[in-house]
């Protein structure tokens, strides 16, 4: 079965006289070099760990309280119904409350369930069930039916989460012109951890990493108690920013902050596993991939395949080829299932593994699904995964536009520069590709041929 996400034990620390706290620190500063970093980063000295205002102020609930809670909400909803069945507005509550859980455990179920009830609340209350529609529009999104999730949005009118469906939706368009436009309306509407994460995503697509940072920071500032999701998402972007810049011990510090909130909130977990496999301790990463979920043919998740090919690099990072294609073949068994169904996606993650896992007679597939897949989504990391496949299908003119439009709005990707400038000298260029090879290395001090492979570029 699935291991749900769930919330960290509420630990409360002991104070202690000032005195003592000087003491203690200079006893790490003179002894022991681990501990003055840890000591640096969590009271914001220095420049190797968070500041003090990225630490979560408030007390932690009890492990599993998130679930536990949507459980009863949703029992509650569901007695609720069985005794008046017509009730519109009940029934779109118990949609949002199985979509909640959706999100809480990556459960694919619960959003088929969250769309059931959101369509029986419609058909029993057809006007002025804006809650409804806006859960609609998020599974569409998850379908990546990012039209439709706009229409949805804009049929809800302007309310806050039709103008954040609509920057995603507009992000995964490759519309950075519009998801600004709308994020800035939404910050302007609600200027909250929420709106503020989602404005730094656009900033990010520009390449305005200054202004990123400082929107994840407001957002900070402006959390409350209870969204323990959002603020462990919110903390866990700003250190894959990091990340990418290869401050690598502050993204580490940011990760294991948001895990403190959610301890097994699987986006941070799979990005630490990520970092943990740079830093070359793969026992470490296998561990946090494996905390993610546990693999059940009875409970697909929306972690299932990226786990299992986080694996399968563990394997490959390792030299243990036999262990790294039997996880490949799983999480191509199992993306091929849903690209086959259209239930949500997934041809892009799909053709990234044909790609990474190097067997020349994949890539015409790959190729042909990451046609299909543009036709619908055009961000940055869609067309750098259209350009890896024209590569490899040694069509290099076509792989260099795809690189310009990946690269159009400014993103600061130094894998992204990587293959552009590999790209320029397939071309016979080699005066083009080396200002994208200094980008590269600008942008990521610590982009080596190491975490390359980490990042499974497939070059």
């Amino acid at each position: 079965m699935i291991r749900s996400a769930s919330l960290a034990d509420g630990r409360k620390g002991g104070t202690s006289k000032r005195l003592w706290v000087l003491l203690l620190a200079a006893v790490l500063l003179v002894s022991v070099a681990p501990a003055v970093r840890l000591w640096r980063g969590w009271t914001g000295a220095g420049e190797s760990g968070p500041a003090s205002t990225y630490r979560y102020r408030f007390q932690r609930a009890p492990r599993g309280s998130v679930i536990r809670d949507l459980q009863s909400e949703i029992a509650f909803l569901q007695a609720r119904i069985s005794s008046t069945p017509d009730r519109g507005l009940d029934l779109a509550a118990l949609a949002g409350a199985y979509l909640h859980m959706a999100r809480a455990t990556g459960d694919l179920s619960w959003y088929l369930l969250a769309e059931q009830a959101a369509r029986r609340s419609l058909s029993n209350l057809p006007f002025r069930n804006t809650g409804a529609v806006l859960i609609l529009a998020r599974i569409a999104e998850a379908r990546h039916d990012f039209p439709g999730a706009i229409r949805l949005a804009n049929q809800a009118g302007g309310q806050e989460e039709g103008l954040a469906i609509k920057v995603s939706s507009y992000l995964a368009m490759g519309r950075v012109d519009l998801a600004a436009r709308a994020a800035d309306r939404l910050v302007a509407q609600s200027p909250s951890l929420g709106s503020y994460t989602l404005r730094s995503l656009v900033r990010l697509a520009r390449g305005q990493d200054d202004g990123a940072t400082a929107d994840l920071q407001r957002g900070l500032a402006a959390e409350e108690p209870g969204e323990t999701g959002a603020s462990a998402l919110a903390r866990t972007y700003l250190g894959r920013l990091h990340y990418r810049r290869g401050r690598l011990d502050l993204a580490e510090s940011l990760y294991r902050e948001a895990l403190r909130i959610l301890p097994q909130h699987p986006l941070t977990l799979l990005n630490l596993a990520e970092l943990e496999l740079r830093q070359g301790r793969f026992r470490v990463a296998e561990q946090h991939f494996s905390q993610v979920v546990t693999i059940s043919e009875a409970s697909p998740n929306v972690y299932d395949h990226a786990v299992l090919r986080g694996l399968a690099r563990v394997h490959e990072l390792q030299e243990d080829r036999e262990g790294a294609q039997r996880l490949w073949r799983e999480a191509e068994r199992r993306l091929r299932r849903d690209v086959t169904t259209g239930a949500f996606g997934h041809r892009r993650e799909l053709a990234r593994l044909l790609l990474e896992r190097g067997r020349p007679e994949n890539v015409p597939e790959a190729l042909s699904l990451m046609q299909a897949e543009i036709r619908i989504r055009q961000d940055a990391e869609t067309m750098d995964i259209l350009a890896w496949a024209l590569s490899r299908s040694d069509r290099w003119e076509e792989a260099r536009q795809a690189m310009r439009e990946a690269l159009r709005w400014g993103v600061r990707d130094a894998a992204m520069f990587y293959r552009a400038g590999l790209i320029e000298q397939a071309l016979g260029n080699p005066g083009g590709a080396q200002p994208f090879f200094r980008a590269a290395q600008a942008t990521d001090p610590t982009f080596d041929a190491h975490a390359r492979r980490v990042i499974g570029l497939g070059l």
